[in-house]
């Protein structure tokens, strides 16, 4: 290859992203322009910049909060789920008993559980973490028991031909196995933890960038609402490939695995 190719090959991961984001932002902007629409009903990139400007400390104040919202209950979620998968899939009895149960709590709307939690949780960050926890939670579990039941039939027989114990068997064979799965359903729990925090601070909007979002459609503040949104929308963002490097850190085989 090259060293013209190579390098072109080095920053297309990143050029495309950029190029796309650039290519929605001036999309956006011309059919402001174009249809000359009010900033009251779709602000042009320039009125969310000035209103940022406006309130700087403000929104990034809110950002951490919602930011603080996200990791703690993501965090509590990881480790309860993977838990929980490593128990159901020991156990099978434990989850024939157990995983009807999960996905009827799951097919509850997490909306309207928000109001809920507030009453029995008080304002705060508690309820807000719990309903981060609720919405990430079920997609890490199904994730991580699909990955712990997939191990080849064969390394199965290696593990008990060398009189391996079950919880050897699950550290050393199905968990390393497991993980390409495993990060499947951290990268969808990630993304679901951000609007957990966002419907958590809707319903109680006390702070946050949702309370934002609130506060600013109450006061007819449109740029503001929308420079909150793309806060909420660059944070995800972040957290998702943040969790996309992770996985390239400590899976390094798992695009030969499941690509």
């Amino acid at each position: 290859m090259t060293p013209a190719r190579a390098r072109s090959a080095r920053w297309r991961p990143l050029g495309l992203p950029v190029l796309g984001a650039v290519g929605t932002i001036a999309l956006w902007w011309s059919a402001t322009v174009v249809f000359g629409i009010r900033p009251f009903f779709l602000p042009a990139p320039p009125d969310i910049v000035a209103a940022f400007r406006a309130q700087p400390a403000y929104l990034l104040r809110e950002a951490g909060a919602t930011l603080t919202e996200t990791t703690v209950g993501f965090g509590i979620a990881v480790l309860a789920g993977l838990l929980l998968s490593v128990a159901l899939t020991v156990w099978r009895a434990l989850e024939r008993a157990t995983l009807p149960v999960l996905v009827a709590l799951n097919s509850v709307p997490k909306v309207a559980v928000a109001p809920l939690l507030v009453v029995w949780l008080g304002f705060g960050l508690r309820p807000k973490i719990v309903l981060v926890v609720l919405i990430c939670f079920f997609p890490i579990v199904v994730a991580t028991m699909a990955g712990l039941t997939s191990t080849p039939a064969e390394l199965g027989e290696l593990s008990r031909s060398l009189s391996a114990s079950v919880w050897q068997t699950y550290l050393k064979i199905r968990l390393p196995w497991a993980l390409p799965q495993v990060f499947v359903g951290l990268k969808v729990a990630i993304s679901l933890a951000v609007i957990g925090a966002v419907v958590a601070e809707i319903s109680n909007p006390s702070g946050g960038l949702g309370a934002v979002i609130v506060l600013s459609g109450m006061s007819l503040d449109t740029p503001l609402a929308f420079a909150a949104i793309v806060l909420l929308a660059l944070l995800s963002t972040a957290m998702f490939y943040l969790v996309v490097a992770l996985e390239r850190l400590l899976v390094p085989w798992a695009r030969d695995i499941t690509g």
